[in-house]
């Protein structure tokens, strides 16, 4: 086992003392339904009933999952992407962005910026990189975008095309924050030729599923969700090329083909792709 320097053990349990295991997250809710095992009680009941008043809602997560990869891939080896910024990164699960990147292009970097003191912990010890690439993982919050890009100016070179993954994070930005002068903000600070990626959950009459669900979680759980339709969505592609096929169902933004020639299933969790030209 490697040894553990003693700044990283002080980070660590300086991280420690910020988690809150009395009430559910929803990283570690994300987390149980990917089937791992950084959660508490309180997030796998929270997640169980959740999944009670939206059973397909665990295959959100799945798809988001999914989603990355397939966008990573798309960057890397079609826009020839070598840079990324994954913010709002979420438990380290299997295929997290430096692996799908650094599998193609081994000399990719990627910043991953959250600000959840358990995503932290785990993220310095489990997203290392390849020897050629790099990685590092900043302690901020979306809504602060130039500390983000300043910081990650430390690691990327800001001169030169980044893709910036938001999935499933802008949905903790309420209307009174200016949610899409955020995204603004942020893309404008980056080269022509950079991309967002962008995943966020959607309400819908025909999903009236959803949003008990979210009713549920704003009750109980933390942060705060805050649903947009699909309309709203593709609004944060604005000013950007959004690549085909538009803002879709995450499970079908450039699916993998299937024996049988299906559709994948609907999923209220939309995604999409644009270019900053």
């Amino acid at each position: 086992m490697t040894d553990i320097p003693p700044a990283a053990q002080n980070s660590a349990a300086a991280l420690s003392t910020r988690i809150d295991t009395l009430r559910p997250h929803t990283a570690r809710i994300w987390n149980y339904w990917l089937g791992g095992g950084d959660y508490y009680e309180v997030d796998r009941v929270a997640g169980d009933r959740i999944r009670e008043l939206h059973p397909a809602i665990g295959e959100y997560a799945r798809a988001d999952r999914l989603f990355l990869g397939r966008a990573v891939r798309h960057l890397v080896a079609a826009a020839g992407v070598r840079q990324f910024l994954d913010i709002g990164t979420g438990l380290p699960t299997a295929d997290n962005t430096h692996e799908v990147a650094q599998r193609l292009a081994p000399e990719c970097r990627v910043v991953y910026v959250d600000n959840d003191p358990l995503v932290l912990a785990h993220a310095r010890a489990l997203l290392t990189s390849s020897p050629e690439g790099r990685t590092d993982h900043l302690d901020e919050d979306l809504r602060n975008v130039e500390a983000i890009l300043e910081r990650a100016a430390d690691t990327l070179d800001l001169s030169r095309p980044v893709g910036v993954l938001l999935l499933g994070v802008v949905i903790f930005i309420g209307e009174d924050e200016d949610p899409y002068g955020i995204v603004r903000r942020l893309m404008a600070g980056l080269a022509p030729g950079s991309h967002l990626a962008l995943s966020h959950t959607v309400t819908s009459p025909a999903m009236p599923d959803v949003d008990e669900a979210v009713r549920f979680w704003n009750a109980h759980g933390t942060p705060r969700l805050h649903q947009r339709t699909p309309e709203a969505v593709a609004r944060f592609f604005d000013g950007l090329e959004l690549l085909e096929p538009g803002v879709v169902p995450c499970s079908r933004w450039r699916p993998e083909r299937v024996p049988d020639g299906c559709e994948p299933p609907e999923v209220a969790l939309y995604g999409g792709v644009g270019r900053k030209n």
